[in-house]
């Protein structure tokens, strides 16, 4: 998933414990890229680089909103998969 401000969402197949790596990350002039790492199913967040709290706060939201397609896609092998196409 591409945000409006370049923001990159993307995630690991499922793993064999049924966890599923979400990583995000943006574009930065001066640093380069902003990153972090949320597992799910748990939200548990890990590598937090260069975001505010507050942002942290809002891609965990938007990761809440769209974690049962992530499962689901990570679950069955992509986005071609798991939406029958």
């Amino acid at each position: 998933m591409t945000l409006n401000d370049e923001t990159e969402i993307v995630h690991s197949d499922m793993n064999a414990d049924g966890t599923v790596k979400v990583y995000i990350e943006t574009p930065d002039k001066k640093d380069g890229f902003h990153n972090m790492t949320c597992y799910l199913p748990t939200y548990e967040i890990k590598e937090i680089n260069g975001y505010s709290d507050k942002q942290v706060e809002e891609f965990v939201e938007i990761i809440k909103s769209t974690a049962h397609l992530i499962m689901e896609f990570a679950k069955e092998g992509g986005f071609e998969h798991a939406s029958g196409f």
